[in-house]
């Protein structure tokens, strides 16, 4: 197994996450990991790399509901999956809400083993 050499601790998300795109309205995929910078999502549908995007996901608030969290976020790359019409794609987090970050981050420290 690698070790983590990220600066920020990245969760792998085993539920199901849809992420919509907000300017085009439209479910983009799903998230596969995440950290507090930024996420690596499984598309099913067209991006363009290099691009710009305002994201959207759900990630549990503690109570039992769901805390939308919007980001905008930067396509780093994507690159084919096994699966016909699918592709990973990494995004790097340019804009997020304070509280919404606090809320992410809570969320990533609850979900990851203790060390």
């Amino acid at each position: 197994m690698t070790p983590e050499t990220r600066r920020a601790p990245r969760m792998q998300v085993p539920e199901l996450v849809p992420v919509r795109d907000q300017m085009t309205e439209s479910m983009i995929g799903r998230l596969g990991n995440i950290s507090e910078t930024g996420m690596l999502i499984i598309a099913s549908g067209p991006l363009q790399e290099d691009a710009l995007y305002q994201l959207q996901f759900g990630i549990p608030d503690g109570r039992g509901g769901q805390q939308l969290i919007d980001v905008g976020a930067h396509l780093l790359w994507r690159v084919p999956t096994h699966a016909p019409d699918q592709f990973w794609a990494g995004f790097r987090f340019l804009t997020l809400d304070a509280t919404q970050r606090e809320q992410l981050v809570r969320w990533i420290e609850d979900s990851l083993p203790s060390a």
